[in-house]
Order: structure tokens, then C-alpha cells, then sequence
């Protein structure tokens, strides 16, 4: 390993192709994106997408390249291509107050919608209208962490690539299917025909959660349709659903955030299909 840095100035047309990577445009036009810290590029490292591996190149300070030695072997033997930088050039990469020496470069993995119907998922997540990208990726690694088998972006939703969605993935992003871009009515209809319930979550809904697991009506292959961070569902969405479900609030609280909200109700699926696989 080089004792110094090999990009030494941010004006570098590696570093100058990386920092364009922060814009949506770009992103779309190089089917690239940024990876930051290393959980994420770890996970990057290990990914495979239908190209090849999901990291492409890696920018490294020489402090961190030797704290997380693991993390870019790793991605050496993934094959991405390895740059030594000095903390302005990963500064100006970066797109955090405080890098944690490693952004990588990757390439786009989302899923084609009709790849993951076509896999008959028995738990997915769909956010529409979900416009805050630190609430997507969380709701992201919710799905994640329940064992949901995919995740949809609706086409009025969040860039999935932007890099407060990757941060707060938390590497989730390349553990299950994404697909983006997918309308509504077209993300309803082809799980609904996948036998897939399609419930949406709201706050206002006429059931409750509580009585949704009550009555048993949760073990089978569900889509959970979650809403604008303000504003909730509209009501042409809500009125796509087989029922529209309330977290109850049994405290005061006025209520429950979307990534919260989110992961109460993918949770409550989990274990209801869990329950109902033990029984059969």
C-alpha cells in the first residue's frame, strides 16, 4: 500500500466525476451512486448486480484504508478500483459533516417491478409519496430487519439513490430487492394479482392493528403502502387498498412517525406469518 495519498487535489477528474454523483441528473445519466462508511461499502463490496459487483471504485484517506484493511481487501478482490486520498479530497466527495474516510462508487441494483412479483413476495413494503430520504432508507432497513422479501418506490416518491437514502439504509440497501419508479395503481394491482393483501397504513384508518392480528387476518403475503411524511395517503390510494390499518395509540402520544409507524407494522406481519408457517 502507498505510504501517501494518490489524489492529492480535489480538482482531480476522478474526484470531480464522484462529487457530480451528489446530483440526481448525474446519478440517472451514470447509473452510479455514493456509498459512505463503512458498513455501507462493505456490504457494497459484497453485492453482485446483473453487470457485475455493485462497487466500482473506492476512495479512501490512508488512515482509514488501514483501520478497515478488511473492508478494502475486500473490495479489491470485488475487483473495484482503489484510490488513496488526503481528507480534502474525501471532504469534498463526501457528502456528511464528518466523513468517515470511505465513499465508494456504485452501480444502481433496483429490481424490475415484474422481477419481484414474478418471485411471489409473501411481505413488501411500498412507499408512496414518501418524499424524505432519511425516512426512506430507515423505512428501508425496517423491511430489512422484519425480513420483508422486497421494497417499492412509487414514481412520486424519493430518489432511492439519494445519499441520505443510502446513509440511513445502513447497508440495507443491498440486502433485498428494490424497485423504483413503479406507479401506484401499477405497484397494487400487480402484487394484488401476485396474491399479494395490499393494506395501507394510516392513521385515520377504520381498522386497528390490534384487531387485524385478533382476528388472524395477517399471516398470508401482505404489501404495506405507507404515505407522505406530512400528509399521509390520499384518499385514491387508500381507496386501492383491501383495508386501510391504524397503529392504535395507546398513550398520549399524538402520533407515530413513518419509519416508526413502519416498523410496528411490518413486524406485526413477520410474526403473524412466522405463526402461520409453524401451525401448517
Amino acid at each position: 500500500m502507498s505510504s501517501g495519498p494518490e489524489l492529492i487535489s480535489p480538482r482531480s477528474q476522478r474526484v470531480s466525476a464522484a462529487r457530480r454523483l451528489a446530483r440526481r441528473s448525474f446519478r440517472g445519466k451514470e447509473r452510479l451512486f455514493l456509498a459512505e462508511g463503512p458498513q455501507a461499502v462493505r456490504e457494497a463490496a459484497a453485492h453482485r448486480v446483473a453487470s457485475g459487483p455493485a462497487l466500482v471504485e473506492l476512495f479512501a484517506t490512508v488512515d482509514a484504508a488501514e483501520r478497515y484493511a478488511d473492508i478494502v481487501g475486500e473490495a479489491r478482490d470485488a475487483g473495484a478500483r482503489l484510490h488513496l486520498a488526503d481528507d480534502d479530497v474525501i471532504a469534498d466527495i463526501s457528502t456528511t459533516v464528518t466523513p468517515q474516510g470511505l465513499v465508494g462508487i456504485c452501480r444502481f441494483l433496483d429490481t424490475p417491478f415484474g422481477e419481484i412479483v414474478a418471485s411471489r413476495p409473501e411481505l413488501v413494503a411500498v412507499l408512496a409519496h414518501v418524499r424524505d430520504p432519511g425516512n426512506a432508507g430507515t423505512v428501508l432497513r425496517c423491511a430489512d430487519a422484519a425480513g420483508a422479501d422486497a421494497v417499492v418506490l412509487t414514481d412520486a416518491s424519493v430518489d432511492l439513490y439519494n445519499p441520505k437514502s443510502v446513509r440511513a439504509s445502513v447497508g440495507s440497501l443491498f440486502h433485498l430487492p428494490v424497485a423504483v419508479g413503479v406507479p401506484v395503481e401499477r405497484a397494487v394491482q400487480g402484487l394484488r394479482d401476485a396474491g399479494v393483501r395490499i393494506l395501507a397504513a394510516d392513521g385515520a384508518g377504520e381498522d386497528d392493528l390490534d384487531d387485524e392480528l385478533d382476528k388472524g387476518t395477517m399471516g398470508g403475503p401482505t404489501a404495506w403502502v405507507f404515505g407522505n411524511e406530512a400528509w399521509g395517503l390520499p384518499a385514491e390510494t387508500r381507496a386501492l387498498a383491501d383495508a386501510v390499518v391504524r397503529v392504535p395509540i395507546h398513550g398520549r402520544a399524538e402520533s407515530l412517525n413513518l419509519a416508526t409507524a413502519a416498523a410496528v407494522c411490518l413486524y406485526a406481519s413477520a410474526r403473524a406469518q412466522r405463526a402461520r408457517r409453524a401451525r401448517s
